[in-house]
């Protein structure tokens, strides 16, 4: 029912209408699971707590904005694409720093990196809409 309400939202915003909704959809799952996992992170007393949190504010952010949609121009989902990417580039290279060690710090090392990667195929689908 989201991706219809979604889709209906987009098909109103001509640089978006041509957005495949299963990337998109994707991108969403990997920020709800990235916002997940660093948020248990988070509270491992470790010293990359403090870019877990803020990756987890940033996914929650760019899955809530993805969502919404409307008043989302390509510019701005752009930009916020690219603040999601940079926080989980921090949050998983301070994660992987304990990884060896803590399962729980590798796990949400690997969600950033999915996150990262679901980020980057919506911008690139982005980009070759354009």
């Amino acid at each position: 029912m989201m991706m219809d309400a979604m889709r209906s939202n987009m098909t109103s915003m001509p640089d978006m209408a041509a957005m495949d909704m299963s990337v998109l959809q994707a991108c969403m799952d990997a920020c709800a699971a990235c916002e997940q996992a660093c948020t248990v992170c988070s509270t491992q007393l470790m010293d990359c707590a403090p870019a877990c949190m803020n990756c987890a504010d940033m996914c929650n952010t760019m899955m809530r904005s993805m969502m919404r949609m409307q008043g989302m121009t390509p510019a701005s989902m752009m930009a916020m694409l690219d603040a999601c990417i940079a926080m989980c580039q921090n949050c998983m290279d301070d994660c992987m720093k304990h990884a060896d060690h803590s399962e729980v710090c590798r796990m949400c090392a690997q969600t950033c990196k999915d996150c990262m990667d679901a980020c980057m195929a919506v911008k690139d689908m982005m980009m070759a809409a354009a």
